[in-house]
């Protein structure tokens, strides 16, 4: 999802501690299905990518609290945040790209508070998806590679001094956290597209990117963080393969454990009702590369109606491709007021949780 809402900041703790060395890869895959600490099932789960930027460390517990609550296990979180300039004091950053010679920010600013995120995750049993950049331009993205190394967004994936930083800044994030249990999967990035370009493009790109992460860190998994285009059974614009990606081809990757989509009709000009056949393709395709899918974002206007069929479609077809969803995107009070709300957010707490969350969590229970 393209992110368009920025946090007030709060006050950031004097001391922060680094993720204990645990025991790591607590989640790994089963078949078509995940396996987490010894569970193999379906999970549930959201998407939160303001969580890591956040400077109050209560706010970060009360959330976490909230998720781990509500039987939520993933929690898929921004791993970047790019700028071209330093920022001012105060200002979360983690990475400052440049020409003449790039930066990444391990301060309390900066990655200092990923690992409070971690931490914090690790004590409550959620599982963080970690990604390392995004395609869109919050939080600075492939775009804040062009600005400092030239080129385009479509270039990036092949441009030597981009890529080269890029893989700087996944060894530096990956050693933080490569021997936490708080990790499900890294993620190469949100939703990489590059339109116009063949698909060997991306393919070639995420093996390489899947490749080099897997000689970092041998044990947790591995995840694309596509939306999922470019697959078989339609003819609409989320099945064709004009933003470069070709969902089918990219789940043969050797280093990807698993597939990832993502759903928003209303963006793409589809009907609603394009849902249920969409997570039905998908989980066909995963299926037959045996390998899991994962329903990594869906939202429609926040709603029940909407949302729920496809939460029951998706959890239908739990023994056949489909391994959990994650609903894009958790909303809850912080200490500075409520967390961004982008006309999909779902708040803790609210009628509309009870639908999606709850009832879904108990759905899942029951089907067990």
């Amino acid at each position: 999802m393209k992110a368009i809402f920025t946090l007030g900041l709060g006050l950031l703790s004097a001391v922060q501690a680094l993720p204990s060395a645990r025991a790591a890869a607590s989640s790994t895959v089963d078949g078509t299905r995940f396996s987490i600490d010894g569970k193999t099932g379906y999970f549930a789960g959201t998407n939160s990518y303001w969580i890591g930027f956040l400077t109050n460390n209560k706010d970060v517990d009360t959330t976490l609290d909230h998720i781990a609550s509500s039987g939520l296990k993933i929690l898929r979180v921004w791993g970047f945040n790019d700028v071209n300039a330093k920022p001012g004091a105060g200002t979360v950053w983690f990475q400052l790209l440049s020409s003449s010679g790039s930066q990444i920010n391990t301060g309390a600013d900066g990655l200092e508070r990923l690992d409070y995120v971690v931490k914090a995750a690790e004590t409550r049993g959620v599982k963080l998806i970690i990604n390392f950049v995004n395609y869109w331009d919050d939080y600075g993205g492939m775009n804040a590679y062009v600005k400092a190394f030239g080129g385009t967004k479509e270039a990036w994936f092949t441009n030597e001094q981009a890529q080269a930083q890029y893989k700087k800044y996944i060894a530096a994030v990956v050693s933080r956290y490569a021997k936490s249990d708080a990790v499900f999967a890294w993620e190469l990035a949100n939703e990489p597209r590059c339109k116009g370009c063949s698909t060997d493009v991306i393919f070639k790109w995420a093996t390489d990117i899947s490749a080099y992460i897997r000689s970092l860190d041998a044990s947790h998994m591995i995840t694309l963080g596509d939306e999922g285009f470019g697959l078989p059974g339609g003819t609409s614009y989320p099945y064709q393969t004009s933003e470069g990606v070709d969902f089918v081809k990219n789940l043969g990757i050797k280093d990807l454990d698993f597939g990832t989509f993502h759903m928003y009709p209303d963006s793409w000009g589809v009907p609603t009702s394009f849902g249920d056949g969409w997570i039905k393709d998908h989980a066909a395709a995963c299926k037959a590369a045996g390998k899991p899918c994962l329903l990594e974002e869906y939202g429609s206007n926040a709603s029940c109606d909407i949302q729920k069929p496809w939460q029951q479609t998706s959890l239908g077809l739990a023994a056949d491709g489909m391994a959990g969803d994650l609903f894009w995107q958790w909303g809850d009070q912080l200490s500075g007021g409520p967390s961004s709300d982008d006309g999909n957010t779902i708040y803790y707490g609210s009628e509309l949780a009870t639908c999606l969350v709850t009832d879904h969590v108990d759905a899942i229970k029951a089907a067990e």
